[in-house]
């Protein structure tokens, strides 16, 4: 459904009184000890300043942290590196996840976010021969040293982040609908040479075996074709929680309920049901403008009919479907049913009842519609908390300029219930703690330099994750010369 035939009289919807403040006295169950503090006034006073440190790797200064704290450097892409199976790592580290591996290590489950058609890497038989990107799982110790490492999917494509599933497996997402059957994306890049639609999301099982750690190369088609972003699973309501990243459209947050359950089945199965979230009483809430902080939103969902789409199209030529008219396809239809808007949702996690999910542009003015091509959300960042149990959606924070909180993306959370959050920022990128009381702190500050000496400190972070007893954070650097990071030390004692 493209933008032209969206009605003049939506583009102006209001927010109504509906919408709610809840005072911070009044604040109960998983929020309650969210603060409604101003943004400026939540740095945490027990944060630790941040010092250079040398990497365990090579002794080179690659991040500043607090002091105590130590770590370790590995599959750096800037030099080739190449797995037990014979694959050339790529590059694009993204969304990870750690589960926990025999003999007190640990095995990573990481994306790799490689755009436009290009031969796919690893030996196995890819869902795409022309799809760049996938996953690699990696065996390592808690000290980031690798003890093997292979293709673990391959022949998808732009695979950002994806979400940890407590049956044992990552579920990966691709932020894209390039395919045969739509024409070139932002890049400009011709689809011709895919052979396969993307836009999915795609499981992939946890093992140290290369054969049993296979991800299925079969999409989850009923749970939409849209640039999907991060996923959550929620056990109490058996629900999987979608973010979209749409850059330059409103995006939606969306819930899918597999026709099975994981927990029985051990798998997460396709031919379920795609929902969107709305704001009760309120067509199109712009949640993507500035919010007070703290601010309750009841909601409900709204179906989503046609979650998959194909297009006609003839091989060996371009496509006449524009890749914006597919990449609204999913999101149109919740626009029509009234769906809250957001500004590039990002990374989601599951924590004590809640899902958090991070808005990477939200928090600015208002958008006047559903389209912005220079980038939907006029912001920098918002952390959003849903509570699935009361059906109760919450802006837990919003920052309120750069050195706050710039562009948050991926995002995680300690075992004391601290999310850890990635920033996307085109200067200096941090990793934020965010507390349980809203107090916003530095953990980690990129000061990465290139073989020839040159600055990348405007390298994201992504992918941030722990190992299953809380004493190492796992981290990669997303650039075309990824790497990953093991971090360890005292995080109790600045609060993480």
């Amino acid at each position: 459904m493209t933008i032209e035939n969206r009605s003049v009289e939506r583009r102006g919807l209001e927010r109504r009184s509906v919408l709610k403040l809840a005072a911070a006295s009044a604040l109960a169950g998983p929020f309650a000890g969210f603060a409604a503090a101003p943004a400026q006034a939540r740095r945490a006073p027990r944060a630790a300043a941040l010092v250079p440190i040398r990497d365990k790797r090579d002794g080179l200064v690659r991040l500043h942290l607090p002091r105590g704290f130590q770590y370790r450097s590995f599959h750096d892409t800037e030099t080739p590196v190449r797995l037990d199976d014979g694959t050339v790592l790529p590059g694009r580290h993204d969304g990870m996840a750690a589960f926990a591996g025999p003999q007190n290590t640990v095995v990573l489950v990481r994306n790799h976010e490689v755009n436009n058609p290009t031969p796919a890497f690893g030996p196995w038989t890819p869902y795409d021969s022309m799809g760049g990107g996938g996953t690699t799982t990696v065996h390592v110790t808690k000290h980031g040293e690798v003890l093997g490492a292979y293709t673990s999917l391959n022949g998808t494509m732009m695979n950002c982040s994806g979400g940890e599933m407590p049956w044992g497996s990552w579920v990966t997402c691709e932020e894209t609908v390039n395919g045969p059957d739509v024409g070139p994306d932002f890049t400009g890049a011709s689809n011709v040479p895919l052979k396969e639609r993307h836009g999915y999301i795609f499981e992939v099982p946890v093992s140290v075996d290369p054969e049993e750690g296979q991800g299925s190369r079969t999409p989850i088609r009923n749970a939409g074709r849209f640039a999907h972003e991060s996923v959550a699973w929620d056990p109490a309501s058996g629900y999987l929680y979608l973010s979209e990243d749409n850059f330059g459209f409103a995006s939606c947050f969306y819930r899918y309920k597999p026709p099975t359950d994981p927990m029985v089945v051990g798998r997460l199965e396709d031919g379920g049901t795609l929902e969107a979230l709305k704001v009760v009483g309120v067509a199109n809430a712009h949640l993507e403008g500035n919010q007070p902080q703290g601010i309750e939103y009841d909601v409900e969902w709204v179906p989503i009919a046609e979650p998959d789409v194909a297009y006609p199209y003839t091989e060996g030529q371009e496509a006449s479907t524009p890749n914006n008219t597919a990449i609204v396809h999913v999101g149109g239809q919740a626009w029509d049913r009234g769906a809250a808007l957001f500004s590039r949702l990002e990374g989601t996690v599951f924590s004590n009842g809640v899902i958090y999910f991070t808005s990477t542009q939200g928090g600015g003015p208002a958008e006047a519609g559903f389209e912005d091509p220079g980038g939907y959300g006029n912001g920098f960042g918002q952390v959003w908390g849903f509570d699935p149990a009361r059906q109760v959606l919450r802006c837990v924070f919003q920052s309120d300029g750069p050195s706050t909180l710039d562009f948050p993306d991926n995002i995680t959370t300690s075992a004391s219930g601290t999310l850890v959050v990635c920033e996307d920022s085109s200067g200096d990128n941090f990793l934020r703690g965010l507390s349980v009381d809203g107090q916003l702190w530095d953990i980690a500050l990129n000061r990465l330099r290139g073989a020839n000496g040159a600055p990348r400190f405007g390298d994201e972070f992504a992918g941030s994750t722990f190992d299953d007893k809380n004493q190492t954070l796992f981290v990669n650097i997303q650039a075309s010369r990824g790497m990953t990071f093991a971090i360890w030390g005292p995080w109790s004692s600045i609060g993480v």
